[in-house]
């Protein structure tokens, strides 16, 4: 059993506040916070939709044990930047560090993986939920601009969609996210692709 979690958020969005009021034709300064939660809400659910990190962010991969027979660590949400730490739940309880010696990051495998190093083996952990923790920092930089341009554009066109219905349902006829944004964050995908 496996469960991620983000323990620093991005510190940019792929799309600025500006760019998506350009985007939108809004000269006024109004609706900027709301806009601004859009753009964060349609980069979460983008990231969902591609399994993707955008922006650096710090993600924890908790896992119950590690490998059996020489298996691997896949690392949700690529493209992976590094890993900053591996730590486990030893047999007596005490929480370790283990050394980088002892794995490897393969970060051209989508998505990235550790494997044990030659000649070395995975550790024992206690039999407890969560022995394993992965610390990695994800995304493809730290500025928006690094972002693929079909990934910005999904975005964009997400939250034009919201902000012109805010309600799930009108008049019987169901407001989902638009196919076109749905058909350039596939298109990128089969490009970079990421189980």
């Amino acid at each position: 059993m496996s469960s991620i979690v983000v323990t620093s958020e991005p510190s940019v969005e792929p799309v600025s506040t500006a760019d998506m009021k350009t985007h939108l034709r809004i000269t006024h300064s109004d609706d900027d916070t709301y806009i601004a939660a859009l753009v964060k809400a349609a980069r979460i659910w983008c990231e969902e939709y591609q399994n993707r990190a955008y922006i650096f962010q710090t993600i924890e991969l908790r896992l119950d044990e590690f490998p059996e027979g020489g298996g691997e660590i896949e690392l949700p949400r690529p493209p992976l930047e590094s890993v900053t730490s591996v730590k486990y739940i030893d047999t007596g309880g005490n929480t370790q560090t283990w050394d980088t010696a002892n794995y490897t990051v393969d970060k051209y495998y989508h998505p990235a993986r550790i494997v044990e190093a030659y000649s070395k083996s995975w550790v024992n952990t206690r039999d407890v939920i969560n022995a394993v923790t992965v610390t990695y920092v994800a995304g493809y930089g730290s500025t928006a601009n690094l972002v693929p341009a079909s990934i910005v554009h999904a975005i964009k066109l997400i939250v034009s969609h919201w902000y012109e219905h805010r309600e799930e349902v009108t008049d019987r006829t169901f407001k989902e996210v638009p196919l076109a944004a749905k058909a350039l964050l596939d298109i990128d995908s089969r490009n970079y692709p990421c189980r």
